[in-house]
C-alpha cells in the first residue's frame, strides 16, 4: 500500500505520456488531475504534501496511487462504480416509522434519535433519516412557547398591532422595555483568533464583575433607539429613563408607548408621573406575549452582536459598549416591520388553544 514514504514507481514510458497527457489541451480535465498525482508521487513526494498542491485530500492520492500501481496509465481512465442505489422502504413500513417519531418514544429517553428508532422499527438509520427529510421531522428539536392567559388579550393585541400597521399622524410610536441583569463577563485567558479552517475560540469560564440594566425605547417607525444604562431596575429609574424621552424628544409629538405588565411600569408614581404629562399614553401587551414587544427583537440583536462573546473588565466597560452600539444603530437605523394582522395572530393562537385542549 502507498503510503507516501517512497517514490512510486513509475515506467519511463508511462511518465512520457503523462506528461504528454498534461500538456495536451484535449485530455479529459479528470485524467489529467490524476496524471499529476503519479508523477507527483513518482518524485517522492508524500501524500500529505501532493494533496494540499493539488488542493485534494489525502486518501485521493493514496487510491489512485494503488490504483496506477495495480492497472497502470489504462486505471486513471475509470472512475469507480457508483454504489448502489437505496431500496426504498414499503409504504407500510415507512408510515409505521411516522407513526412511532410521532406517538411513541424510546424507553429511557425523551425523543428519538435515528440509531434508536431504526433498531426500534428493524430499519437502517440512513431509512429512518430519509424519512424524516421527506416529511420534516425534527424530534431532536423543541420549541419554547406560552398562550397568554389574559382575559383582554383580544383587546390589547388590537391596540398594539393597531399601533404597528396603522400609526397616528403626529405622534411617536415607542416599543419599550428594559434588560435586566446584564452581566460584565471578563474570560479567564484571552482567545485564540479566527484562522482559515479554524473558529475563533474563547475559555468557557469567566468572571462575573457586577451587572447593569438597559432601559430602552425603539422608535417603531425609524428604528432609532432611546438607551440608558442604570444599576438597578425599580420604579424610581423607569421614571428617569421616561423623563429622558420626555427631554430627547419633540414635545410638540404625543408619544404612544407599547410596555409589558411589569409591576414598575403600573406603579402609583409612574401613574401620577403620566397624569402629568398627557403626550405619553400607555399601550400594554397581554400578559406572557413579550414577542410582541419589538424592542425584544432588538435586544436579541445587541446580545448577539455586541455583548454575548464580548470580554468586560468593568460594568463601565459593558455600558461604554453597548451605548456605542446604540450610536452605531441610529447612524444607520433601521425599523423592524410588522406584517402579520391581529386577525391573523388571534387565528392562530387559537388553533393553539383548541389542540391544547384536545391533549387534557
Amino acid at each position: 500500500m502507498a503510503n507516501g514514504s517512497a517514490a512510486l514507481a513509475v515506467r519511463p514510458e508511462d511518465k512520457a505520456t503523462l506528461e504528454r497527457l498534461i500538456r495536451s489541451g484535449k485530455t479529459e480535465q479528470r485524467v489529467a488531475f490524476r496524471s499529476r498525482i503519479i508523477l507527483k508521487a513518482a518524485e517522492g513526494l508524500p501524500n500529505k504534501r501532493i494533496a494540499e498542491e493539488l488542493d485534494t485530500s489525502r486518501p485521493t492520492v493514496i487510491d489512485w496511487r494503488k490504483r496506477y500501481e495495480a492497472e497502470g496509465i489504462e486505471g486513471l481512465w475509470h472512475d469507480r462504480p457508483r454504489g448502489k442505489g437505496f431500496t426504498a422502504l414499503e409504504k407500510k413500513q415507512e408510515a409505521a416509522v411516522i407513526e412511532k417519531t410521532l406517538h411513541e418514544t424510546p424507553p429511557s429517553a425523551t425523543h428519538w434519535s435515528c440509531r434508536t428508532l431504526a433498531k426500534a422499527s428493524g430499519v437502517s438509520k440512513n431509512s429512518v433519516q430519509r424519512i424524516w427529510n421527506a416529511h420534516g421531522l425534527k424530534p431532536h428539536l423543541a420549541r419554547t412557547f406560552k398562550l397568554s392567559n389574559d382575559p383582554l388579550f383580544v383587546e390589547k393585541l388590537a391596540d398594539v398591532v393597531g399601533l404597528y400597521m396603522n400609526p397616528p399622524e403626529h405622534a411617536l410610536i415607542l416599543s419599550i422595555d428594559e434588560k435586566s441583569q446584564i452581566q460584565a463577563l471578563d474570560r479567564t485567558q484571552p482567545g485564540l483568533p479566527m484562522k482559515k479552517g479554524r473558529a475563533g475560540t474563547m475559555t468557557h469560564d469567566y468572571k462575573r464583575n457586577g451587572t447593569t440594566t438597559l432601559f430602552a425605547a425603539l422608535d417603531v417607525l425609524k428604528g432609532e433607539v432611546i438607551g440608558q444604562c442604570m444599576k438597578r431596575h425599580r420604579h424610581q429609574e423607569f421614571l428617569k429613563f421616561l423623563r429622558a424621552i420626555d427631554h430627547s424628544t419633540p414635545g410638540n409629538l404625543d408619544i404612544h408607548c407599547i410596555v409589558d405588565n411589569y409591576a414598575t411600569h403600573k406603579k402609583q408614581e409612574i401613574r401620577n408621573w403620566l397624569e402629568k404629562h398627557p403626550r405619553f399614553h400607555f399601550h400594554f401587551i397581554p400578559t406572557s406575549s413579550s414577542w410582541l414587544n419589538l424592542v425584544e427583537r432588538w435586544f436579541r440583536d445587541i446580545t448577539t452582536q455586541r455583548i454575548r462573546r464580548g470580554a468586560f473588565s468593568s460594568v463601565a466597560q459593558l455600558e461604554q459598549a453597548i451605548l456605542e452600539y446604540i450610536a452605531h444603530n441610529n447612524q444607520n437605523p433601521k425599523p423592524f416591520v410588522w406584517t402579520k394582522s391581529a386577525d391573523d395572530i388571534i387565528l392562530k393562537v387559537n388553533r393553539g388553544k383548541a389542540l391544547l385542549g384536545t391533549l387534557h
